[in-house]
């Protein structure tokens, strides 16, 4: 078995027993999911535990989020082939990669320019033509490129930040865990003129949000 054909059913395996078994039934989430070479987006000496259950650090205090996480956060968004998304919290790129699968044009944002460019270049050398990173504080979203259909937020958030809503598209949903710094629930907004409808979604852990409209320093400590 070649590597490509290693990763490959690696990618089939994480699929079926992770996540198709939990539930997420979406044939283009399915399909994104066992396109991505998840072993490229962690650090090389994490790539034999890549498709565990699990989130994995990359560095700078961060992590690549939990495959069926993953999963599940772009099932809520409910994508088309034509939609525009924003996420928020690039990290290593995977999250974006996914996207990028199901999406027409995916920006994501980072605040930390270490892993902006790394995630570029991940991106770039997969192909991900659709995909553009920009460095900023990704609570204020970015206004140059609104409305969007889509808003994803990998991070857990104190609150909504409320430039994200301002920037949803008519019919648009936001996928957000909001909570404590520790634990949050995962959250879907949906735009409809002026107004939002919400529900809530399952028990979840992410690193915490920073930014204008995120957790600051002496919170996330306290």
């Amino acid at each position: 078995m070649t590597s490509d054909e290693r990763s490959a059913a690696r990618r089939d395996a994480m699929v079926r027993s992770q996540i198709e078994a939990r539930g997420v039934t979406h044939p283009g989430v399915l399909a994104a999911m066992r396109a991505v070479p998840r072993e490229l987006f962690v650090p090389a000496h994490l790539a034999e535990t890549a498709y565990e259950d699990r989130a994995l650090p990359i560095g700078s205090d961060q992590t690549i989020s939990q495959p069926y996480m993953v999963a599940v956060m772009t099932q809520a968004l409910d994508l088309t082939s034509a939609a525009r998304v924003l996420e928020v919290g690039t990290g290593s790129g995977y999250q974006a990669a996914v996207l990028s699968q199901l999406a027409r044009q995916v920006t994501t944002i980072e605040r930390r320019h270490e892993l902006a460019e790394e995630a570029g270049a991940r991106l770039a050398a997969l192909g991900c033509d659709n995909v553009t990173v920009i460095v900023g504080d990704g609570t204020d979203g970015y206004a140059a490129g609104a409305p969007y259909d889509a808003i994803l937020v990998t991070a857990g958030a104190p609150q909504v930040p409320e430039p994200l809503t301002a920037q949803l598209a008519d019919g648009g949903r936001l996928v957000i865990p909001v909570g404590t710094a520790r634990d949050q629930d995962l959250i879907t907004i949906v735009c409809r003129g002026d107004r939002l409808t919400q529900t809530i979604g399952e028990r979840c852990v992410f690193v915490p949000l920073v930014g204008r409209f995120g957790w600051t320093r002496d919170q996330r400590l306290s």
